[in-house]
């Protein structure tokens, strides 16, 4: 198989669900002004679209072992691009919502794919190419804050950024069909065209140490989703900013992730994975108590900075971990990372928008640094059981 046309689709399909991702929190003010949405239908759009990405990424970790990579690819993006187009469409916000659920089927499938075949066609170089492609998908989020003010200078309308995602991403599509039917006409001789077994979930999730995987991811996925889909909004109707300065703020958060996505397999020479893992942790729990104790433009900007920091590589450093200890099960440990990080931003995003209905959001926004509690007790148990398992 030709490993650098596949690494581009899986590249810029990454890049684009980066920006996808955070469009949801970056839009959502225009999108509940437009369609009349209360915190708690808010909060749904996010838990329904993390319910959607648990269920893709049972399905993917289970049966995607069964087709090829690539054409799967080609055709989930096409699926994608058109599910947000018709997303657009709807003028209830119970449209909008549903489509999120089944957006999120297709997104995580998409993850779970890309994830095993990178970890597969690069297993010398799993660590740096895992985090090169985890970079991609935090480059997709900083990019998306300046996407929608790009968009918003030639029309003020939260359709118009969505449906030029959606173009873009049937390149995507057409770009991996394409791929695909170049590598048809070689010999299959990679390790994934081999094995066409189901794989199991049970047996994975039995082991010690991917139970604490399980639980790092949940919340991994709390603190970065429960922040990016309501620090907008928290920084805007809580705190007073201003549109542009809440995105930007926002924009601090994705800009350290991506420097951390970048050279946190730098770091690996000089620390080892465990204290890495630890590090990494404790970094984002300091983000998340700044964030919530600042209310300065300067100081909030540095916390989200700092949150990123230590967020952007953990994610990419902990399934690679767990995918050094056991190949031949990619595709589930990827799938069960993304439902206990999915699980994390369900649980987030809506208790969120429950507390805000009773409580003003600079309250309920508390519910980001109990996640960052959460999530260093995970890392340091996760940490433990790496280190026993080299």
């Amino acid at each position: 198989m030709q490993r650098r046309p596949v690494t581009v689709v899986v590249f810029a399909g990454f890049f684009l669900l980066g920006n996808l991702f955070i469009l949801w929190g970056i839009l959502l003010p225009d999108i509940a002004r437009n369609l009349a949405m209360s915190e708690l239908v808010s909060g749904a759009l996010f838990s329904l679209f993390s319910l959607g990405m648990m269920i893709g990424a049972i399905l993917g970790g289970k049966y995607a072992n069964r087709y090829d990579f690539v054409s799967l690819l080609g055709i989930l993006f096409a699926l994608d691009a058109v599910s947000v187009m018709v997303m657009t469409h709807f003028t209830h916000w119970s449209g909008v919502i549903g489509m999120a659920f089944i957006i999120g089927i297709i997104s995580s499938a998409i993850i779970t794919i890309g994830h095993t075949l990178i970890a597969q066609i690069y297993a010398q170089k799993r660590f740096a190419m895992m985090g090169l492609m985890d970079f991609m998908f935090s480059l997709g989020t900083l990019a998306a804050s300046f996407f929608v003010t790009l968009m918003y200078q030639v029309r003020e309308d939260w359709h118009l950024p969505m449906q030029v995602l959606s173009f873009i991403m049937l390149g995507v599509a057409a770009l991996a069909f394409f791929t695909a039917s170049a590598n048809a006409r070689k010999v299959a001789t990679s390790a994934y065209n081999q094995d066409k077994r189901t794989l199991a979930f049970t047996q994975i999730i039995r082991q010690p140490v991917f139970m604490f995987m399980a639980l790092l991811s949940f919340g991994y996925g709390a603190v970065e989703f429960g922040n990016a889909n309501w620090f907008v909004s928290y920084a805007h109707n809580g705190h007073g900013f201003s549109g542009e300065q809440s995105r930007n703020l926002l924009a601090c958060f994705t800009a350290g992730m991506v420097i951390s996505r970048l050279g946190f397999a730098w770091l690996l020479r000089i620390v080892s994975v465990p204290r890495l893992i630890v590090l990494m942790a404790t970094m984002s729990l300091m983000g998340t108590l700044g964030i919530k104790l600042s209310s300065e433009l300067v100081s909030m900007g540095a916390s989200n900075l700092l949150l990123g920091l230590g967020l952007g590589g953990l994610f990419p450093l902990m399934l690679s971990a767990a995918m050094s200890m056991d190949e031949q099960n990619g595709p589930v440990l990827s799938g069960i990372s993304i439902i206990g990080n999915s699980t994390g931003v369900q649980v987030a995003s809506f208790s969120t928008g429950v507390w805000a209905n009773y409580v003003p959001l600079t309250v309920a926004f508390w519910v980001i640094p109990i996640a960052g509690c959460w999530l260093w007790l995970a890392a340091v148990g996760y940490s433990k059981m790496v280190r026993q398992g080299q």
